[in-house]
Formats: C-alpha cells, structure tokens, sequence
C-alpha cells in the first residue's frame, strides 16, 4: 500500500482517540478551557452520563466572532506563541486539539460572547461542526462568556462507542474529574448537573481547606489535618498544602488521593508513594490514605507535555519533590494524637474481612478471650453510680475475684525496672494502669479513658528503638556469637537469597555461613532477641520466606530502607509482649509511658491501632447521663 497523506477527518479522530477517552475526558478539556479564559462560574450539564450532551457554559472573556472558525481547527491555540514557552506552562492547556478533536466525533456547538479589553461585545456568535464539516458564523443571543455543547459522543465511530460504560458510570468518572479541577480552584464557582438533577453546586471564594471539604462531604472535616510546608528559596521555593487523612479512615483504592501540581490535578506514582509512605506503619500496607497534596513549584521543575491528555507530568528532580511531600506529611502525623475513638454503635472501623484481629492467626498474638467494648461498658454499669473517678483498686479486685488468674503474680519482669522508672514522664509514675484479660492496659487521660492492646503497643515501641538505632544512629544491632553454630537447610536458590539480602544482615546482627549445597550456618545471632526467646533457625526461615516472595528486594536502592522496615517490623513482633502475658505493675505503667515518648505509637508497625480512647461524653451516654 503505497504512503499517503491522511485526511483532515481522520488525523482529528486520530487525536480525538489520544485526547478524548471518554465522556469525562471531553468535560476535563472543555473545563479547563474556561479556566483558562478567567472564568469565575462553570456550569457542567449532563444527560444520559454525558453520552447524549454535554454542556460547559462560562462566564469568561469568551471567543470574538472572527476567531470562532479558528477555534475548531486542529493546531490553533491562543495561548503558545513561541516553542521556549513549552519549558515553563503555566496555562492548563496550550496544544489546540481539543475542540478540533472534538469536533470530529460529535455534534459540537460553540455560542460565545467575547470581552475584548475589558468591553463586552454587544452580541455573541455561534459556529456549529461536525465530523469534516464546519458551518458559518452566526449572530447569536448570550451572556457574556461561552457555552459549549457536545452531542451524540462518538456517534460517527461506533467502534468506540460501544466501549463506552453504563450512563452511571460514565457520570461518575465526570463527578470524579470535576471534583479534582474544583478542588484547586476555590475561587470558582461550580455546578453539576445531570438528568436535570443539581450534584453539586459550590460557591465561589471559599478557603482551601472549605472547599475540600464540601468536595469530599462535611462528615470528614474532623478526620482531615491541614498541612502547609515551603521549601528554601536555594533549593527551589516549592510550597506545598494538603490535608492529610486520619489513619481510621483509609480506603481500599487510591480513588482518594488528590495530587495536584501548579493549579493541575495529576496522577504520578511518585507523589502517590510519596503519599502512602508517609503513612507508613499507620495502617496496613493493603490500604490507601485519604489526602488532598497541592504542590507549586517553578514551572521550568516540571515537564507537563508528556501525556496526551496531560494527566502525568514529568518533574526534573522527581526525588526532591518526592521528599518534599513525604516530609510534609509525616511531620503533620508524627504531631498528631492518632489515636481512635472507641465505636460503641458498631462494628470496630479497623476490623474488615481479611484483617486478623488479635486472636487471628498473622496477628502476633494468641487471645483467648474476646472482650468487646460493650462488654466493658456493661462491667463499669456494675459499679457504684456516684462514683466519679476510674476505681482501679475495685476493680483490680472484682476481676481477681471472677478470674484468679487475671492479677499477675510477681515475676520476672518483661520490661526492666530500670526502663519503666526511667521512661516514665513525672505526671505519669503516680498513673494506675489495669491489665485486662492479660491482654489490655487501661488507663484513664484527660479525655477519658485509654484501651492499649500489650502486645501491638510494644511491637511500636520495639521498632522504633530497632529503627532509630539502625537508620537514625547508623549502627548495627548487637549481636551474640553461638557457641555451636545453628544449621538450617537452605537450598541453591534461598542461599542466593541470603547472599542478596546481606547488607540488611549485617546490619540486624545475623553472621552466616554456607556449609554446602543444602544448609548454612547461623554463627551470630541478635542480642535481644536471644533475650526474648526467639529461636535463630525459626527466625531465619520466616526470614527467607519473606526474601523469596520480593518483600525484601533492594536491588532498587530507594526500596532498601523499606526492606529494612519489613525486618524491624518481623523482629519486634516476634519479641514483644504477647497477649495473655502478665505483667508487673511497673511494667506496665513503662510500657503505658513508652507510648508518649514514641513516634507513631496511635498503630503498629503493621498498621493495626495500639491503643482506642473512649471518651467521657461517650461514657456518659452508655450510662444514661446525657
């Protein structure tokens, strides 16, 4: 078949198939068009999720009646006029193809009254197209500013028609789209309507952190913590605000992530896992943080003409602004109080199907006795009505009286003497701290009472000593040389393993030695884990276990620090307190006072929440007083 030059139709629909995915795609460039052109107001209409129309009307300075023709040819842009300006964007388009693009496969109608230097045009014009065909400009009636109308989506491509979805889902992919550009724009107004039905209609000139929130629903604005971060003008003067959502409310999807950069919403992996390693340990690995992060940075940092649709850019130094996000976001957690209500309506918000609670296998501990929280509740109904304050002694001994058991004996200390007094801060050596079922620490603060899970409080406190001393003091964990090495077979493969993962050995305290084909020698074993019983062949089965499903892999030099989490993390829990192991009293008022002097100690390390407060207002409803 012999080269050819295509046909005008043809190229646009070429285009159209880069630039228009879908109804929502058609709504993001016609919205952003009027942005562009200073709109104040934006008006969305839809019908049948924006496969019969689809209406964008503006209050912006409009087309003049001469450039209409313009508008809709492919290539024809009012806002490049030389090729250095495409190394510094700062418009949210800047290509002309969409309304040529749109054009080719749909019925479009543009009706436009221009404001040129600041008078508006005794009247407006419209110009229709479709297909290769475009009419004249008529005079037209309006108000000042453009409405743009796109009928019968794809009507003359069926084969991408068909790919479209149900009108529902089609409108949400549009509500999704439009909520991300009225997110950045708080100085716009915006209305949504579909099927003759308002979804949204916000107003103009509200706050940042207020539009957000009448974007994301009003049941939220508690869970959200605002955060703002500039960097230093030698280093670039980015700025960043966002909001950050607590760790209770995360998502099973990233749907709510919003990144936007330079007044552009965007979708970039490396912001996203900015996003979601701020998180870290917060919550678990399957789940996904609900947050808002607006970035502006110097347009020459960032390359926005990558992507056809313009939905991904390019930053010159990905890294920085990578940290920069990540920084920002951790510095506002690690200042919060992340600790959750207790539910008393419902089911716990942290609890969903494939999640083991404590006395599930995989949750590090073995609990024999489910207490919910009603049940606790029912046991303080019990109790003396006028009594006002947290009675630890009689309850210490109504428990001793249904469960000998449950009131630990003097034993050997699982946390030392020395640590408790030292750690404890002076408001709360004097504190009284219950051991419930050998399991739970509760405690009363100035909002009410705290429920501590033992054995997931000291998994926190655990890394976070392991951490600091391997990441933040950059020493090796000490270690113990075996009298007789221990021998664990290890095939060809897992000792390949083993020799990849060496540098995350040394550093935990773990010396090796291949002995043949099919076993190796463990000849040094961390300190403290001897201490807490844990055996060197079971540890470095697990430990191979997690290396062979890539859960350890640091060939990628920025996945090494996580691998090393991963080891902490499988360290701590094989050595913190149990559930269903007594504690002395001293023991438990450290273990209780570690938690203020730790860094993320609302969860651990895997993410499930250390400790749940209930409230007095919430003990005066159970108990009738409100």
């Amino acid at each position: 078949m012999p080269i050819r030059k295509l046909s005008k139709l043809l190229i646009n629909q070429i285009a159209a198939g880069e630039v228009i995915e879908r109804p929502a795609s058609v709504v993001k460039e016609l919205v952003e068009n009027s942005l562009d052109a200073g709109a104040k107001r934006i008006e969305v209409t839809l019908e049948d999720g924006g496969r019969q129309l689809i209406r964008i009307s503006d209050d912006g300075h409009g087309i003049p009646p001469e450039e209409l023709p313009l508008a809709v040819e492919p290539h024809a842009t009012s806002k490049l006029t030389a090729a250095d300006q495409l190394a510094a964007i700062g418009t949210l388009g800047f290509r002309g193809e969409a309304l040529a693009s749109i054009a080719s496969i749909s019925r479009l109608k543009i009706t436009s009254r221009a404001t040129v230097d600041g008078n508006i045009n005794e009247a407006g014009a419209v110009i229709e197209a479709s297909g290769d065909t475009v009419g004249g400009v008529a005079p037209e009636a309006g108000s000042p500013g453009t409405v743009i109308e796109v009928r019968d989506l794809f009507f003359n491509t069926p084969a991408r028609r068909k790919f479209l979805r149900t009108a529902p889902t089609e409108f949400g992919q549009i509500n999704d789209t439009l909520t991300r550009i009225a997110m950045v724009h708080p100085e716009v107004a915006f209305k949504l309507k579909h099927n003759d039905r308002v979804t949204f209609d916000i107003p103009a000139n509200e706050d940042r952190a207020q539009r957000c929130v009448s974007l994301l629903g009003k049941d939220m604005d508690d869970e959200l913590l605002e955060f703002a971060h500039e960097d230093l003008p030698e280093r670039g003067g980015a700025t960043i605000w966002g909001l950050a959502g607590q760790p209770s409310i995360a998502k099973a999807t990233g749907k709510f992530q919003y990144l936007c950069v330079n007044g552009r919403p965007i979708k970039d992996r490396n912001l996203a896992h900015a996003v979601k390693e701020a998180y870290r340990g917060l919550m678990p690995m399957d789940r996904f943080p609900v947050a808002v992060v607006f970035l502006d940075i110097d347009p020459q940092a960032v390359d926005v003409n990558v992507h056809p649709a313009k939905a991904e850019v390019r930053f010159r130094n990905p890294s920085h602004a990578h940290g920069l996000v990540l920084s920002a976001i951790r510095q506002r957690l690690l200042g919060s109080d992340l600790t959750p209500s207790a539910d008393l309506q419902g089911q716990n918000p942290f609890h969903r199907p494939g999640f083991p609670l404590p006395n599930q296998p995989g949750s590090g501990a073995d609990l024999t006795p489910n207490v919910s929280t009603d049940a606790f509740v029912d046991f303080f109904r019990q109790m003396d009505p006028k009594q006002k304050g947290f009675a630890y002694q009689e309850v210490r001994k109504a428990l001793a009286s249904e469960d000998p058991g449950a009131i630990p004996p003097d034993e050997a200390p699982l946390i030392s003497n020395d640590q408790a007094m030292d750690t404890q801060p002076a408001a709360m050596k004097s504190q009284e701290v219950l051991q419930v079922h050998k399991s739970y620490l509760v405690a009363q603060d100035e909002d009410g009472l705290v429920i501590v899970d033992q054995h997931a409080l000291h998994e926190r406190v655990m890394f976070e000593t392991l951490r600091n001393r391997v990441l933040g003091e950059g020493k090796p964990l000490e270690s113990q040389r075996l009298l007789m090495p221990v021998i664990v077979d290890a095939d060809e493969n897992q000792q390949n393993t083993l020799v990849d993962i060496k540098p995350i050995l040394d550093k935990i305290g773990i010396e090796l030695d291949a002995i043949g084909p099919d076993a190796v020698a463990i000849q040094a074993f961390p300190s403290f884990l001897f201490e807490r019983g844990v055996e060197p062949d079971s540890f470095l089965n697990d430990l191979m276990t997690k290396a062979e499903s890539g859960q350890l892999d640091i060939r990628n030099p920025n996945a090494e620090e996580s691998a090393l989490h991963e080891v902490l993390d499988m360290m701590s829990c094989k050595a913190a307190v149990k559930a269903g192991d007594k504690m002395s009293e001293d023991e438990l008022t450290a273990l209780l006072a570690q938690r203020h002097e730790i860094e993320r100690s609302s969860n651990c390390p895997h993410g499930r929440p250390t400790t749940l407060r209930l409230t007095l207002k919430d003990l005066e409803k159970q108990f009738g007083r409100t």
